[in-house]
């Protein structure tokens, strides 16, 4: 009989045989980097005022040990700042996190249970899957974005939890929220939207896709890792549902036994949401530097995922042109990244540009010239969807 030991061996030499390459080469970024690999959207990770305000709460700082979740007053500041996100986003409560991972994972593990089923689109984020299997609810997933076939699965499954991205980190197409808001409705389905990559991105003040879309009272959940556009180490959970937060501290897993967020890490969120407040142009900025960038690498004939999010998806025929493409930016200098399954779904492989902010019109000329100079290198284009 095989052991454990040699299971585990096993799997690591198929990894390092078959996938060991897929990391290129450590290339400390040199002062004229250009980074396409993080989800700083706005560019606010070296923030004055954020950092400032990490500082001065690390200062300020006694030592003492840190009350459980569940042990926090009305006017902790973590719980301060809970609702004060979900005042930005329009809804009545909200509760953070240690992580979005916790956030998703617990919301689920109370929402939805072994007499609720969970509906989720083939890519929605691994946490929300992650979260409807350990509350022990039947799965069903859809096609990304077929309300067609949300809608069979519904008639088949009755009535449950529906899980979706707003925006989708592996190839930023986006969710067709206003005819998923009515399919909820219509089945009386409870609905959660994982807002991480369009909090702070999108809508006037950075409040979210669903409400940019107007669609606030009508999604029952919406969920976010504080770690994308807000530069934190952090997840939050809001809604509109009275006595949720008490609920979700005594009763999620995530929440009963993690430990609370860092003093810190509390100042440093509660800056950066004054700042996309405030600081609207960076969201104007953001959107400028995507389109270019996207009218430019559609003129060159790239095949890119149809979207208009900031994370732009440049679809490969292959795992070898995936590598390829990547690592020869790198050797220019431009770090992108390189998704293959299971991160991207079976049979795709996808070079993904995260866009920022920070990103000049020289930095953007500096991509279109080498995306120029690598195409005739790609061995075919993807095929189509």
């Amino acid at each position: 009989m095989t052991s454990a030991h040699q299971r585990l061996g096993e799997r690591i030499r198929v990894f390092r045989g078959t996938r060991g390459g897929r990391r290129p080469a450590p290339a400390p970024p040199g002062g004229g980097a250009i980074m396409l690999t993080c989800s700083d959207y706005l560019a606010l990770a070296e923030h004055p005022a954020v950092t400032e305000a990490m500082i001065a709460s690390l200062r300020a700082a006694d030592g003492g040990a840190q009350p459980a979740g569940l042990c926090l007053s009305d006017d902790h500041p973590q719980i301060v700042l809970g609702e004060d996100f979900a005042r930005h986003m329009g809804a009545r409560a909200g509760v953070l996190c240690p992580s979005g991972w916790a956030a998703n994972t617990g919301l689920l593990q109370v929402a939805a249970g072994p007499d609720v089923p969970v509906y989720l689109d083939v890519l929605a984020h691994m946490s929300l899957w992650e979260g409807a299997r350990g509350a022990g609810a039947e799965m069903a997933y859809f096609r990304h974005n077929d309300l067609g076939h949300l809608r069979r699965r519904i008639e088949v499954g009755g009535s449950g939890v529906i899980a979706v991205d707003a925006v989708y980190s592996t190839d930023g197409s986006v969710c067709p929220l206003p005819g998923l808001v009515e399919l909820a409705e219509e089945f009386d389905c409870m609905l959660v939207v994982d807002e991480s990559h369009s909090l702070g991105t999108h809508g006037e003040h950075g409040e979210g896709l669903v409400a940019a879309l107007g669609l606030t009272g009508r999604v029952d959940f919406r969920t976010a890792s504080l770690a994308k556009a807000l530069p934190g180490r952090a997840g939050l959970i809001a809604c509109d549902r009275p006595g949720f937060a008490d609920y979700f501290v005594h009763t999620a897993l995530p929440a009963v036994f993690s430990s609370t967020l860092l003093p810190h890490d509390v100042a440093g969120l509660a800056a950066a949401l004054r700042v996309v407040r405030k600081e609207g142009w960076r969201r104007e900025r953001l959107r400028a530097v995507t389109r270019r960038l996207r009218d430019g690498l559609a003129g060159l004939g790239y095949r890119l995922v149809e979207s208009d999010s900031q994370i732009v998806a440049l679809e490969t025929g292959s795992e070898a042109d995936a590598t390829m493409l990547r690592d020869a930016l790198v050797g220019r200098g431009i770090f992108s990244a390189a998704l293959f399954p299971p991160t991207a779904s079976v049979g795709r492989t996808l070079v993904r540009l995260s866009v920022h902010a920070a990103l000049t019109d020289g930095d953007v000329g500096r991509i279109l010239a080498a995306c120029e100079d690598l195409r005739p290198r790609l061995a075919s284009p993807a095929p189509a969807g």
